[in-house]
């Protein structure tokens, strides 16, 4: 997808109930570049009103790696033909790629009345669940946000607050090439394993999972 192709939907201003948010819409991006979406996700946050509804992009990226606002060089890979992006979402560095569900999460927290560690939680959640209904048994690490498997990690998140609202999400490792974890330190952390939902015998595809995924979210925003 090319970035002209990325666009913000029409913004509805005005002033909306706390207590009666529209539902998330759920929108599929497909295969769309990292920096083109970033600059979408920007966008729509600066132009949002209190009547917006919240947003939920499912899509997947092209090979790249993308570096947090807290990034050290010392866990980025030493030489890649791989592209590295600075990003503006929390967290360190991972690798985005073919075949990963990510779910970006463009939520107004204060209409939501969520915290960032709560929305944090609260991915984590549709995460594990999600893992669930395919039978896959996962769980958090203290300290260290994302979802694993038997310690494994196989789904990382980072989200950016502007405004009231956040944006970037999740990925999911679905049915990827790993290789690229291999050479840097997957979120900062050395020697870190990663895994995804294929090597657990799932058979549903990044799109089915990632619709899964933000379907998943959408109800736990819902049901609060």
């Amino acid at each position: 997808m090319k970035a002209e192709e990325i666009v913000s939907p029409g913004i509805k201003r005005g002033r909306a109930s706390a207590t009666a948010r529209p539902a998330p819409l759920i929108r599929h991006l497909g295969l769309a570049g990292y920096a083109a979406t970033c600059d979408a996700m920007r966008r729509f946050t600066a132009e949002r009103g209190q009547a917006t509804p919240d947003e939920l992009w499912v899509l997947e990226h092209p090979p790249v790696y993308t570096s947090g606002i807290a990034a050290r060089p010392q866990h980025f890979p030493k030489t890649s033909a791989i592209p590295l992006v600075r990003s503006d979402r929390g967290g360190q560095i991972t690798y985005h790629g073919p075949g990963q569900a990510i779910v970006y999460t463009l939520v107004d927290l204060e209409q939501r009345r969520l915290t960032v560690r709560g929305m944090v939680a609260l991915i984590e959640q549709a995460v594990i669940e999600t893992l669930a209904q395919c039978g896959v048994s996962a769980d958090r690490k203290t300290g260290a946000p994302g979802v694993y498997v038997g310690g494994a990690k196989i789904a990382a998140l980072g989200l950016r607050v502007r405004r009231g609202g956040c944006y970037h999400g999740v990925a999911l490792n679905v049915d990827m090439d790993l290789a690229p974890f291999s050479d840097i330190d997957p979120c900062g952390y050395p020697g870190l394993d990663v895994t995804q939902t294929s090597a657990h015998g799932v058979a549903a595809n990044a799109q089915e999972l990632g619709e899964a995924l933000a379907r998943r979210i959408a109800q736990l925003l819902e049901a609060r």
